[in-house]
């Protein structure tokens, strides 16, 4: 299966193939408001429009398995990052990251690149940066903050 395959849910429900961004370099992170490493949503929105116009997303997706620090919903946390960090880029539904309702996204990603504990997520913010190939490039975690993540993307720009 490739990473276009698999089907992702925005917030107001409406479902759509990851297929929409082939030929992009993506940054998909699996976030939570009520974090403390919420703030990287300025990160990550900076990164986002500095290089939206060379073929650049960021994905959110809100997660609340990790110190329930997403407990509202999908949309909730939408509206928050848009009030708080003015947050542009795609957010997506509540999903689960690790365990037995991992969301096929995550499954996927954690297969091409595992991390330090092994394929599990490990916390929120954690990073994936994906070529215009729809290849796993690096897995970040979430202590490495979106502006480290410059040259990186750059390279595959």
């Amino acid at each position: 299966m490739s990473l276009y395959d698999i089907e992702v849910t925005k917030t107001d429900g409406t479902t759509y193939p990851l297929e929409k961004y082939k030929g992009e370099v993506l940054l998909i992170v699996n976030t939570a408001s009520e974090c403390g490493f919420t703030s990287q949503f300025g990160g990550l929105e900076e990164l986002y429009q500095t290089y939206k116009d060379q073929g650049f997303t960021v994905l959110g997706f809100p997660c609340n398995q990790f110190g329930k620090q997403e407990p509202g919903t999908g949309q909730e946390a939408e509206t928050n990052c848009k009030l708080n960090y003015g947050v542009t880029f795609p957010m997506h539904e509540k999903i689960d990251v690790n365990g037995d309702n991992a969301h096929p996204l995550f499954k996927h990603l954690k297969e091409q690149q595992s991390g330090v504990l092994g394929e599990n997520i490990k916390w929120n913010f954690t990073k994936f940066l994906i070529n215009r190939h729809g290849e796993v490039i690096h897995r970040y975690s979430p202590q490495k903050t979106p502006e480290k993540l410059k040259r990186d993307i750059e390279k595959l720009l």
